[in-house]
């Protein structure tokens, strides 16, 4: 019995072995370093995209390290939409960081996302197709990077989205005619390597910028345009390719600031109903192949500051056009000109009426421009 003592002395010391033994597992569950699952999530994505990172010139993301992701570089944070106690990664922007890598599955992750700029990097690969999941993405802009393949559908499917840009990138094939259909605000596909045929829905867009240009299209200008009336401020087609006359209910676009087709294969006479286009302050139909009078309508509109018709077969110039302080009409038809293009060029497409009907694009066709007369030649004689 003399041991007993010693035995009790035991039991107690094994006991309070164990017990701190257990403290610092029991505390490491109490502590976690996340702030909210979210969050956690966040650091998920964030250190998988570090990892698909394989060149940071600038060590933009050398502080993409530890738990509290809200102070990484280009990483913003905000109260969750519907949670304002719980705070979110919101935005990401990497613009002109000139980071190389890849976009990896798991920025799914990042559900709460509104924002996604990575701009002038050289990300390349394509969008995960788990972008599906951010819901709340409002602006996804991927523009000048080395991404390639087909048009990122996944974008098709994001509920929130009305700023999409993909420009200058290589993607490649048609585009979704569901693209047309989605209620964006701004849309820039331009300098990709594009070529689809302008679907019949194409009118059916919301936006207030659409900027095409550089790609290859097929088909009319879309004979419906003056369903986007009520928000279209910019249009932006050029060198595409695109072969029609312009329907003329295009002056029904009296928002229209900005309208750009210049390096297509344009025929016919500029509509006399662009004269109502109030709202225009840049037009470029420069290097088509245009014929007939430029309506002064066009030249006295009250905002228009610089109107662009070179390269063209217009053989009739309004003395308005002439007073623009901004203009451009070299290689056209104009008699008495300078810089105009030769006789037997000119002839060679005048004597040529354009048909618009033939194009099957507009259901009130323009009328074709009068005969072309060649300018009487100079008698030498006289001088």
């Amino acid at each position: 019995m003399r041991n007993q003592p010693l035995l009790h002395i035991g039991l107690f010391g094994i006991i309070l072995v164990l017990f701190l033994a257990r403290v610092p597992f029991h505390q490491a569950h109490q502590h976690d370093p996340f702030p909210n699952p979210r969050l956690r999530s966040a650091y998920t994505a964030l250190q998988a995209w570090k990892h698909s990172i394989i060149s940071d010139p600038k060590k933009f993301t050398s502080n993409w390290y530890g738990p509290d992701v809200c102070s990484y570089n280009g990483v913003f944070c905000a109260p969750a939409l519907d949670n304002p106690y719980m705070e979110t990664v919101a935005g990401i922007d990497l613009n002109h960081q000139n980071i190389a890598g890849s976009l990896p599955p798991e920025l799914g992750l990042l559900t709460d996302l509104a924002l996604f700029h990575i701009n002038s990097n050289r990300f390349c690969g394509t969008v995960p197709e788990t972008f599906k999941y951010l819901r709340l993405l409002f602006e996804l802009d991927i523009s000048n990077n080395k991404f390639a393949g087909k048009f990122p559908s996944v974008v098709l499917c994001l509920p929130s989205l009305k700023f999409l840009d993909i420009r200058f990138n290589k993607f490649e094939g048609k585009v979704p005619t569901k693209l047309f259909d989605l209620k964006l605000d701004a849309l820039f596909i331009n300098n990709n390597k594009f070529r689809f045929t302008i679907p019949d829905n194409f009118a059916n867009s919301t936006v207030s910028v659409l900027v095409f240009a550089n790609n290859k299209l097929k088909g009319c200008f879309p004979p419906d345009m003056e369903k986007m009336a009520g928000t279209l401020n910019e249009i932006i087609l050029m060198n595409n390719g695109l072969h029609s006359c312009l329907p003329p209910d295009i002056g029904n676009l009296n928002k229209l600031t900005v309208f750009d087709i210049s390096f297509n294969n344009f025929v016919g006479p500029l509509p006399e109903m662009m004269g109502d286009m109030e709202s225009l302050e840049q037009l470029n139909v420069g290097h088509n192949k245009f014929s007939g009078d430029i309506p002064p309508s066009i030249c006295s509109l009250p905002k228009l500051g610089n109107f662009t018709y070179s390269y063209n077969y217009f053989d009739g110039d309004a003395p308005s056009c002439l007073d623009l302080p901004a203009k451009d009409n070299r290689k056209n038809c104009f008699p008495e000109q300078p810089l105009q293009r030769s006789e037997e060029d000119c002839s060679s497409v005048l004597s040529h009426p354009v048909d618009c009907v033939a194009f099957g694009c507009s259901t009130s066709p323009l009328p074709p421009p009068p005969p072309y007369i060649a300018p009487p030649p100079i008698d030498e004689g006289l001088h």
